[in-house]
């Protein structure tokens, strides 16, 4: 059972790296960069939300909320992910848990909105949906979803921080 949903701590920084490393081992559709991000991510400053899953004392899951960029000049808008599970609790509850927290502490903090990339089968159930209003070029539409916390709507090309291209 988790015992807490919290803010990390820098010492939780080697357990993050090594649950997103596990979570992404077999994962498809991944270039495995996932933790050179939320490292690339925590060094510029550019981690708005990164919050972690405890079970018995260790650290189970974590999720990165991080600013992005419209190009109608909508502001308040953030990407989420990623998002990670070790594998062996996959499926146990814990990724909807940080979904929910996450989203929950972007709204008390005042975001407009949220994106991101993933199956919209899965993140249908928190509200995400695809749009075409908001695009993220070279990537499949239906797998970049939206959410609105306040309307309007941004209708733009999303850019997501640099740190998404860190390669190690």
């Amino acid at each position: 059972m988790i015992t807490a949903v919290r803010e990390e701590s820098p010492s939780d920084i080697e357990a993050i790296h090594a649950v997103t490393v596990s979570a992404f081992k077999d994962a498809p559709h991944t270039a495995h960069t996932e933790q050179f991000i939320v490292d690339a991510l925590r060094k510029s400053g550019a981690l708005f939300l990164s919050l972690v899953a405890e079970q018995a004392g260790s650290i189970v899951g974590h999720v990165a909320v991080s600013p992005v960029t419209v190009s109608d000049g909508s502001s308040h808008w953030y990407g989420l992910g990623p998002i990670s599970v070790i594998p062996e609790l996959q499926g146990q509850g814990i990724g909807s848990l940080l979904m929910k927290e996450a989203l929950q502490r972007l709204q008390d903090k005042g975001a407009a909105g949220c994106v991101l990339l993933g199956d919209p089968a899965y993140y249908s159930r928190f509200g995400f949906k695809p749009t075409p209003e908001l695009v993220l070029p070279d990537v499949p539409p239906e797998y970049f979803q939206a959410l609105a916390f306040k309307p309007p709507l941004p209708h733009g090309i999303v850019t997501y921080h640099e740190a998404f291209s860190a390669q190690g």
